[in-house]
């Protein structure tokens, strides 16, 4: 049994006998999202095709209303409004080229503001030149923590969910920092669910371009495993339930034109399709 699996079944074991309460993630394999309908925005599990209404987000405490909608009948949102977007870069040594694997995680800040939707547009900057996409497994927190023990970092993830690094290299070459070229506004689509109890040390991350496969490996070959790095981010940044942890992404990238069709795909989590499009304001000199 994998390590998240066993501390689901723990939780389960503990609830039934009457020693702990039942967190709404003690659900094995549960798939949670955020949507909206008719103008507003909810929170809910999703059973096959169906959208249980929960009273509030799942990560705090939301439970089911006996409310449900048709999953065809809603839009999903991103399914989590983090407060903080942390992302380790060079985590695959598929993805490092001629360059040494480093002795530590190398972290870099991505804004709330650049996490988008399952479906939302990419859109390309007016004055960007060189725009790539990232597929990678996103780590969601549960329960918050500063100094956590690799050993201890299991027990702080709630669930996984797909995201998209996008990345202007030209900004990330030239900049002072990568603001511009990693965090700017819908940098980070995310999605579609965040599902709990996969083995996430253990997990195909697919990227395909227009139906074209760009990236495909498994997380069993992250340099820094799971434990590492969220043990690592917390020595330096307490951790907070809803932040969200970017764990580096494969292989090799290209640029991306407005009009190309970007999917991620992560196993068990699902599949966010974003399109390229061309901003429609002139660049600033």
């Amino acid at each position: 049994m994998s390590r998240p699996a066993a501390r689901v079944a723990t939780l389960i074991a503990l609830v039934l006998a009457g020693w702990a309460p039942a967190p709404v993630w003690a659900q094995e394999g549960a798939r949670y999202v955020r949507f909206a309908l008719q103008g507003d925005t909810a929170y809910g599990r999703v059973d096959g095709s169906t959208v249980h209404v929960l009273s509030g987000d799942f990560l705090r405490g939301g439970t089911p209303t006996g409310s449900t909608h048709a999953l065809q009948d809603v839009t999903l949102l991103a399914p989590v409004v983090p407060g903080k977007v942390i992302a380790v870069g060079l985590n695959y040594m598929s993805h490092l080229g001629d360059r040494g694997s480093a002795t530590y995680p190398g972290l870099f800040a991505k804004y709330p503001s650049s996490i988008s939707g399952p479906e939302a547009d990419i859109v390309y900057p007016a004055d960007a030149t060189d725009l790539h996409y990232e597929g990678e497994l996103v780590l969601v927190i549960g329960k918050g923590g500063k100094d956590i023990a690799p050993e201890d970092a299991w027990e702080h993830i709630f669930g996984a969910t797909a995201g998209n690094d996008v990345s202007e290299r030209a900004w990330q070459r030239d900049d002072l920092q990568w603001l511009r070229a990693k965090a700017s506004d819908g940098f980070g689509p995310i999605g579609p669910v965040v599902a709990t109890g996969l083995d996430y040390g253990d997990l195909l991350v697919e990227t395909r371009v227009n139906g074209e496969v760009r990236q495909h490996q498994r997380t069993t070959d992250l340099i820094f495993d799971i434990p590492t790095i969220v043990s690592y981010v917390s020595r330096y940044v307490t951790l907070e339930t809803g932040d969200l942890i970017f764990t580096g992404t494969p292989g090799t990238t290209r640029a991306v034109r407005p009009g190309d069709v970007v999917e991620v795909e992560v196993e068990g989590v699902g599949t966010i399709r974003n399109r390229v499009v061309a901003d429609t304001r002139a660049p600033r000199p």
